[in-house]
């Protein structure tokens, strides 16, 4: 496991619960100390110990030593940087499996992208990318999780599903690699508009509707850049986006509410201990969209809440005034 972020710390104790070993690669000696010393990850997830098949490493060739699956989660801007420091030592034969829900600015690369340029000799087909409505701090509490994982290669898939597959984890496989990643990224650019919905006191009528109609412009824009329709109503699409709309465990949808309140972006993620990946994802997809000749409106008023300080309140007649169209 690369990164002690805490999704990356999760799905580590989550595997080692089931006598899996892992190894939780850290990236310097004394925080690798400090984790081993406390016996828990007390920054991502206190009062959670670590189960005796997790150990915890500095060292990369120590930890990828003979490891089948190699899982990287650390946020998107540090995913490459990341990917770089340990490719010397992945084993030629493991799956890599991304976790993170973001995309690479500034050209809007998805991480499995962003794999194969940094292994061109490893299998394409053993790149494999999870996501679904996966809130950490329910996962670690037992409460009932689903997710899913996407490889081209049906071997690459199995193994992520037989590694990571509990009782209160369930895992399910895809070969739309682009639309699991895709609805994972997108998602949240939806879930920053919802929390202001939620900020703004619109109403659960406009907060459903916006959700619904941010589900299908995130859709056109997966489909336009080579995803299945249906993944969109899958785990990655429309069980992510209920999750990260509503949750108050969400990090984007908080994002959202602080922006209604008024408060600057700058201000809003100085104060945070973890990346809101929707604020450089809206970026990238606006790019996408600009590439790919997709219509994005939400997703438009979005960057310029966040970039060019439009009033959050303005967003509502912006979209309620748009001309009449037929829904699909």
């Amino acid at each position: 496991m690369v990164g002690t972020t805490t999704w990356g710390t999760t799905l580590a104790v989550l595997t080692a619960r089931a006598d899996v070993p892992v190894r939780l690669l850290c990236r310097t000696r004394d925080e690798a100390d400090e984790l081993k010393q406390s016996g828990e990850h007390t920054r991502r997830l206190p009062g959670v110990p670590f189960p005796p098949a997790l150990s915890v490493e500095h060292d990369p060739g120590v930890a990828l030593t003979d490891a089948g699956l190699v899982v990287i989660a650390t946020p998107s801007d540090r995913f490459r940087e990341n990917v770089r420091r340990v490719a010397e030592a992945i084993p030629q034969d493991a799956v890599m499996l991304s976790v993170t829900k973001g995309l690479e600015l500034p050209a809007g690369l998805r991480m499995s992208e962003v794999l194969a340029e940094e292994l061109p000799h490893h299998a394409p087909g053993r790149f494999a990318v999870l996501s679904g409505p996966n809130l950490a701090g329910e996962i670690m509490a037992g409460k009932p999780a689903l997710t899913v994982v996407a490889a081209l290669e049906e071997t690459a898939r199995r193994l992520v599903q037989d590694t990571l597959m509990s009782p209160a984890f369930r895992v399910y496989t895809s070969d739309d690699v682009v639309g699991v990643e895709l609805g994972g990224s997108l998602k949240n650019i939806i879930a920053l508009a919802a929390g202001m919905a939620d900020g703004l006191g619109a109403g659960d009528n406009a907060k459903a509707a916006l959700v619904t109609r941010g589900l299908s412009e995130i859709g056109r824009l997966g489909i336009a850049a080579g995803a299945q329709l249906t993944t969109f109503a899958g785990l990655a699409g429309l069980g992510d986006v209920m999750a990260t709309c509503s949750s108050p465990l969400s990090r984007n949808r908080r994002v959202g509410e602080e922006l209604a309140k008024g408060r600057t972006l700058d201000d809003i993620l100085a104060g945070m201990d973890a990346v809101a990946e929707g604020v450089n994802t809206t970026v990238a997809a606006l790019e996408m969209a600009e590439n790919l000749d997709v219509d994005m409106p939400i997703t438009r008023l979005m960057s310029r809440v966040l970039f060019e300080n439009l009033p959050a309140a303005e967003c509502i007649p912006a979209l309620m005034e748009r001309p009449p169209r037929a829904e699909w």
